[in-house]
């Protein structure tokens, strides 16, 4: 963990603790060496560093590029491990190097829905995020996140200062068969939906414990 990276995720939970009442619950199920990806629900501009400070090592984001273009917040961005991608084109040069990066035993924040849920619920996951399970047959960490829609939903410029949990899941360790495409047909596309569709199920079933 870097210099620049250790003084954001630090000022991230502190901002986090503070004004959210931020807590991460089943936090020690978290894979913190090896390759996994950190698959969570999508509610708000918040969620890249409410995923991120869960782990206690740095890991990876990806963020559309036209964020580099913000004064003072671009040039920071790849400091703290995002990695800009094209959202308007199909940019194999950052799915490529996500898959670099898994392979090479790094931590991967993917939200597999692919944008921000207008509403708050779930949206069907998108096939990208299966493909790179299938290409780097990585384990992965199913997450959910409650409260970030309250705080600040997509659409909006208000922030609300409202309770935000992160529920954390039992890995998911995909079988050889089920990475195999003849599973389903031989279709590669078939295979990265199912894959995608069954981590949604993983974060659909994680739920905020009684109080």
């Amino acid at each position: 963990m870097t210099f620049t990276y250790y003084f954001w995720y630090t000022l991230s939970k502190i901002l986090a603790r503070s004004f959210f009442s931020f807590r991460v619950i089943h936090g020690k199920r978290l894979v913190e060496e090896g390759p996994v990806i950190l698959a969570s629900n999508h509610q708000s501009y918040f969620d890249p560093p409410l995923v991120g400070i869960c782990s206690r090592r740095a890991v990876y984001y990806l963020a559309r590029k036209t964020l580099l273009d913000i004064p003072m917040l671009g040039p920071l961005l790849p400091f703290i491990n995002v990695i800009p991608v094209d959202r308007d084109g199909n940019d194999m040069s950052a799915l490529k190097k996500i898959i670099r990066l898994v392979r090479a035993g790094s931590g991967v924040v993917l939200f597999p829905e692919g944008t921000r849920s207008p509403d708050g619920t779930l949206q069907r996951g998108k096939s990208g995020v299966g493909l790179i399970i299938a290409k780097t047959r990585a384990p992965v960490q199913p997450m959910r996140i409650f409260g970030a829609h309250s705080a600040f939903p997509k659409g909006s410029g208000k922030i609300s200062l409202t309770p935000i949990s992160v529920i954390v899941g039992e890995p998911i360790r995909f079988t050889d068969q089920e990475l195999d495409p003849q599973s389903h047909g031989g279709d590669d596309r078939a295979l990265y939906q199912y894959l995608s569709d069954r981590v949604m199920s993983a974060i659909a079933e994680l739920e905020l414990p009684e109080s």
